[in-house]
């Protein structure tokens, strides 16, 4: 019954994760960097960050914040901030060592969840995907649609989310990919940076609230 509205939801979540963004750029930087490890479980930080979404988009809760333009700005300048945060570190980052880029170094527990915060708090925290699950729970999904199936969209969504990233972090961390990557070095995380900060800019200044 409620296949075409799935598929509907499944299209336009495609169209919306392929465009690059801050996910990517996380995902891409923490891959080329520090590995597939790394990228992987910044990968599934971003696709778990989908659930927030989801879960304020089924109680209502984004519809209060869309409304109120204090709050959404504020929800706003945090996101920016943290961007600019992410992209300040890259910025200052320095040349890899072949230590760092064969990650025979790196410290896995504690990297894996930085990693996987990093993923959380980028998706989590930003505001056009915020925009974005509102406007798919209220236009494209039925308010007839049971709840039970809205919260099995949701969990579609997310792990749609986290695959596309795995793929990025497989692609990125590819030793071809990275040795090639590893040749720029730290150019490659200032770049990054530049990416990061002025993302966090345009966020910061747009209108959306």
């Amino acid at each position: 019954m409620y296949w075409m509205e799935f598929m509907t939801v499944a299209l336009v979540h495609l169209l919306a994760v392929a465009s690059p963004g801050p996910d990517f750029a996380v995902v891409v930087r923490e891959s080329v960097a520090q590995g597939r490890r790394a990228g992987s479980w910044t990968a599934l930080g971003v696709g778990c960050g989908i659930f927030v979404h989801v879960a304020y988009s089924l109680l209502g809760i984004g519809l209060i914040v869309s409304q109120s333009i204090v709050l959404f700005n504020l929800f706003k300048w945090l996101a920016a901030a943290y961007l600019v945060y992410l992209g300040w570190r890259a910025l200052r980052a320095r040349p890899m060592s072949l230590e760092a880029i064969d990650g025979t170094n790196a410290p896995v527990a504690r990297s894996a969840w930085r990693a996987f915060v990093i993923g959380f708090v980028t998706n989590g925290l930003n505001p056009k995907a915020t925009l974005f699950f509102l406007s798919l729970f209220t236009v494209v999904i039925s308010p007839d649609t049971p709840l039970l199936v809205q919260a099995g969209y949701g969990l579609y969504l997310a792990g749609a989310t986290a695959l596309w990233f795995l793929l990025v972090a497989w692609l990125f961390s590819r030793g071809r990919v990275r040795a090639g990557f590893a040749r720029m070095g730290h150019w490659f995380d200032r770049l990054t940076g530049a990416v990061l900060i002025g993302l966090g800019a345009r966020l910061a200044l747009s209108e959306i609230g």
